[in-house]
């Protein structure tokens, strides 16, 4: 059963507040290849330390563009990974977290502190096994190629799950 994220991700943010740890299924495809949306399940924890270039983090970010209209929308909330941390001088007491989906050729979003959720812990596929959590330095580092990794990765990979 699906829930709508503006229903579902306030009662995960309570239960993340409270210490524990949650087992959640996004959907979307905006992580692949790491995560693949409406199949693998991450574990949020509570984020106890800064934030690190590389985290996957689940955001409420306010700027966030469609990439279909190159619009901004209301407040959304995203799971992408950490990209950069901008210091900036004013009124904000927080640096500014700029994060970007791991299968996004373009488009960025940005938070402060509080607005981070949760760090990704764990993603783990159906089978329950868990991936090897990186920091996407290498793939960051491709971005580049990324179009073309990713079309290679739908066409071949991806059929070995269907």
């Amino acid at each position: 059963m699906k829930v709508a994220n503006d229903i579902l991700i306030p009662e995960l943010a309570r239960l993340i507040a409270e210490g524990k740890e949650v087992r959640f299924t996004p959907s979307g495809v905006s992580m692949r290849p790491f995560i693949e949306g409406d199949r693998d399940a991450v574990i949020l924890a509570p984020l106890y330390r800064a934030p690190r270039v590389g985290d996957i983090l689940l955001a409420c970010v306010t700027n966030h563009q469609s990439p279909i209209t190159n619009h901004q929308s209301s407040p959304t909330y995203v799971l992408h990974r950490l990209i950069r941390i901008e210091d900036v001088l004013s009124t904000l007491d927080s640096p500014l977290y700029i994060l970007q989906g791991d299968g996004n050729l373009s488009g960025e979003e940005q938070c402060i502190r509080g607005d981070i959720i949760a760090l990704v812990k764990h993603i783990e596929t159906p089978s329950g096994r868990r991936k090897p959590l990186t920091r996407g330095r290498l793939w960051y580092a491709l971005k580049p190629l990324r179009k073309w990794l990713l079309k290679i990765y739908r066409h071949t990979i991806l059929k070995t799950y269907n």
